[in-house]
């Protein structure tokens, strides 16, 4: 579970490498959510699935809030990394790390307290409140467990390292998937807990898991692993606090639009009746695993081009941006072909047999299905454009791209091409947020832009980073002293 150097090696073997950890992880996350949605309605009724369903997009949207802040937390990392700066890298985890703590631990304690007005407010329906209540307060129990597991795993992306945490990310979900029958039902010595044994069985895997990745990480004696001796380094820096806020909002402001988005979106379709809204929704079932290599591979890319921009290497981060592209084709377009020749079998699997809901899906899925090509274009170049810290402009792209042009399209269109208006929008909207993208990259600014002031006299640059210290020295590796000055100094094994 070494870090992988991403600014050395073959880019397109590097690249592959890297990203394929991330996409099994996405998998995984899907296919647990997919299993607990089976368990829960199929054996505890219509009441339970609505009342998951609403739980989980309050879940959803919280972790979706702290995607920016884990990004901004992989870019600085990363850029330190690429700059041989260690000791830069870990004043950023330790600030970053208390941050993360502090809001989670906030967040859990409000929601314990509004878990009830927050799903009144949603609408929840009534029969389905006894359920969703205690459901969505032992998830916001565990939200400082998904806060913690969600920054650790982005931090170690940023280091270069994808395998560490998909290893324990699997281990919690199988964990998870073994849990939710046992918890559920009160097999053996364990209470019966009906729905909320499903959240019971999150926050126990991720008790597991988290503390089990820590554990790793100290024992391999990870060079970012902050010791007993440099506890200091949790001390919260302002200027990286407000980094992680300026650079993180907008990147998490990202994924509220979208959000929002597709609400606009299925309310149209919802104007259409229910036969074109199970299509829409089963149609969306097959996009969800779609649309995962690219994000994938954006992710990836924003990665490896952090580190070659902490390291100074333009060209390397212009070949990553082709790699990233080419690898977005190459998957994306393996995914949708056998989605297009043989969707008759893939989306009947969502629906009763007989359904003239097929129809309809088979062929808004032919319009819309390829606007996931133009997607991956966009998601790869605004990861690369974000590593340097211009987070603004693909932020605007999105905007444009959607409530410019995707919403507004399917919106006035109708009255001409009917619900195909709404079709057409999503490939439409696609290809105009690629072609932005892409002259933005061509003639933007973006590498002019940054996240942290470097000062050069001040930076500590060993000539190397060992991935793995060779002998434990002191505390993990590292030995604290105190200079004349009387402040600490950080003396890293060679």
């Amino acid at each position: 579970m070494q870090r992988r150097d991403l600014t050395e090696g073959p880019i397109t073997r590097t690249l592959l490498v890297f990203a394929l950890p991330i996409l099994g992880g996405n998998v995984l996350q899907s296919l647990n959510g997919s299993v607990n949605a089976i368990w829960v309605g199929r054996f505890l009724g219509e009441e339970a699935l609505t009342a998951i369903a609403n739980a989980n997009n309050v879940m959803f949207f919280l972790l979706g809030a702290i995607f920016g802040f884990g990004m901004a937390s992989t870019i600085l990392v990363g850029q330190a990394m690429g700059r041989k700066d260690l000791p830069g890298a870990r004043e950023v985890i330790g600030s970053a790390a208390t941050f993360f703590l502090s809001l989670s631990v906030v967040l859990s304690a409000a929601g314990l307290l509004l878990a009830r007005p927050v799903l009144a407010w949603m609408g929840t329906p009534a029969d389905a409140m006894p359920l969703a209540v205690p459901y969505l307060r032992i998830i916001f129990l565990a939200l400082p467990l998904l806060y913690a597991f969600s920054f650790l795993s982005a931090i170690l992306r940023g280091a270069g390292d994808t395998r560490t945490p998909f290893v324990f990310l699997l281990l919690a979900v199988l964990l998870d998937i073994v849990l939710v029958p046992l918890l559920m039902f009160g097999v053996g010595p364990l209470p019966e807990m009906g729905m909320a044994g499903s959240a019971m069985a999150t926050l126990l895997a991720n008790a597991i898991a988290l503390p089990a990745m820590l554990t790793w990480l100290r024992h391999r004696r990870n060079p970012l692993w902050i010791g007993r001796h440099e506890r200091h380094l949790y001390r919260l820096d302002l200027v990286i606090v407000r980094t992680l806020v300026a650079k993180g909002v907008p990147m998490g402001a990202q994924m509220v639009l979208v959000s929002a988005a597709m609400i606009a979106m299925i309310t149209m379709v919802n104007r259409y009746g229910t036969e074109t809204t199970a299509a829409y929704g089963a149609a969306l079932q097959l996009w969800t695993y779609v649309q995962m290599p690219a994000m994938a591979i954006g992710a990836a890319c924003s990665s490896m081009a952090a580190q070659n921009v902490g390291a100074g290497n333009w060209d390397r981060v212009a070949g990553t941006t082709r790699a990233g592209v080419g690898f977005n084709f190459l998957m994306t377009g393996l995914l949708i072909a056998p989605l297009i020749l043989l969707d008759r079998y893939t989306l009947a699997m969502f629906m009763p047999e007989g359904s003239a809901s097929l129809e309809i899906a088979r062929h808004l899925n032919h319009i819309a299905v390829w606007s996931f090509l133009f997607f991956g274009v966009t998601f790869v170049i605004a990861g690369v454009v974000r590593s340097t810290g211009a987070v603004i402009p693909p932020l605007v792209i999105l905007v444009a791209a959607l409530w410019g042009v995707r919403v507004p399209f399917a919106n006035l269109l109708q009255p001409q091409l009917g619900v195909d208006a709404i079709w057409w929008s999503f490939p439409v909207s696609a290809f105009v947020s690629m072609v932005l993208s892409v002259g933005y990259y061509h003639w933007g600014r973006w590498r002019e832009a940054t996240m942290l002031p470097v000062d050069p006299d001040t930076v500590a640059i060993p000539s190397e980073i060992p991935a793995q210290p060779p002998a434990p020295v002191a505390d993990q590796g590292v030995r604290v002293e105190e200079d004349p000055a009387g402040e600490p100094a950080v003396t890293l094994p060679r």
